[in-house]
């Protein structure tokens, strides 16, 4: 890791939304990155002009001002989902680079469109719990010799389910199983890949089940957990070889079992380190960065990610716009299933 201040080289970027989540995680994160913030655009002209001025940058009102006035490579879009896919091809039209917050559209066929404007730039979206440390752990575990084959995967999160969602998606009501419900939903098919259908049972109080079909032949199994408490977040992965938890997105823990017979057996803790449980979780002895929520979390990841891309002028396969789809079609599938299978994409 480079702190910005240490970096030769720094990409000229510009923000687009100054509201709390910018202010409060994505701005901080700047610090760690190989970045120069230039400008700060807000529809907001007094929060715009008192962020620019704490950061050093030039304030503006309008992207398209800010877009011909100020020499960027790319620029960061935190806005409502509502307005994404706009701002973001407006972005790419004008030449840059775009990191992207969650969710990217309100709809599928938008993250397409923006697709259809990307050309050779680089465009991230922000599904942080696909960059946390604790997922990349678990895909790192995954990919070695002893997980084996994916065979299901278990996630506790949280949410609810509108009734009516086809309805919601005609209306374009920005409901909180877009919302929030995009976060398990990315971290599920970061570790478990692309999904071929969903089958949601919802109970009366909008909980639930949703039931993730991979192409790779394996299930997830995401409880809808209406009525959870902080701390709320959990996650299961099996595999051949063993199982992996992921607990309040900072506790990773490999579970390869014991040598063990049935009433013979006689310790829990035998002999041997090649077996057993190991846990990973940060430390909150010392005042470093593994312990901070930027990058628990998985904001450091994301947009260090986003910036390496850039810089060493390759595409992005984490959060990028094809993983973005495969979750926006998620979403949409999993509110027209009302109890029935439902096809991630449509067969004509």
């Amino acid at each position: 890791m480079q702190y910005q201040r240490e970096a030769d080289a720094r990409l000229r970027v510009g923000i687009v939304g100054v509201g709390w989540h910018a202010y409060r995680n994505l701005l901080p994160t700047l610090t760690y990155l190989p970045v120069s913030l230039d400008a700060v655009c807000d529809i907001d002209v007094d929060r715009a002009r008192v962020t620019s001025a704490q950061y050093g940058a030039h304030a503006y009102s309008s992207t398209a001002d800010m877009y011909r006035d100020a020499d960027l490579d790319a620029v960061l879009v935190s806005v409502s989902p509502k307005l994404h896919p706009e701002l973001t091809c407006e972005a790419l039209d004008a030449g840059l680079h775009v990191w992207l917050e969650k969710p990217p559209a309100m709809r599928a066929a938008q993250v397409e469109e923006i697709e259809r404007h990307r050309g050779d730039r680089v465009v991230v979206v922000g599904f942080k719990k696909a960059f946390m440390p604790a997922t990349r752990k678990a895909r790192e575990i995954m990919a070695g010799p002893d997980f084996g084959r994916l065979r299901s995967l278990l996630a506790e999160y949280p949410m609810t389910i509108p009734a009516d969602g086809a309805d919601v998606l005609q209306r374009g009501d920005y409901a909180n199983w877009l919302a929030n419900g995009c976060h398990p939903l990315s971290f599920m098919l970061a570790v478990g890949g692309a999904v071929d259908a969903v089958t949601v049972h919802r109970g009366h109080s909008g909980g639930g089940v949703c039931i993730l079909e991979y192409a790779n032949g394996a299930l997830g199994n995401f409880h809808l957990a209406d009525g959870g408490r902080l701390p709320f977040e959990r996650y299961a992965i099996y595999g051949d070889g063993g199982h992996i938890t992921v607990e309040n997105s900072s506790r990773v823990s490999w579970h390869r079992g014991i040598p063990f017979s049935y009433g013979r057996t006689t310790s829990y803790a035998p002999d041997g380190a090649d077996h057993g449980t190991t846990v990973w979780e940060p430390q909150n002895s010392l005042a470093t960065l593994e312990n901070k929520a930027l990058f628990t979390q998985g904001f450091y990841d994301e947009l260090r990610y986003f910036c390496d891309c850039v810089i060493e002028g390759r595409a992005a396969v984490d959060g990028s716009l094809s993983f973005a789809l495969d979750i926006m079609r998620v979403y949409e599938a999993a509110l027209l299933s009302d109890g029935a299978r439902m096809p991630t994409v449509v067969q004509s």
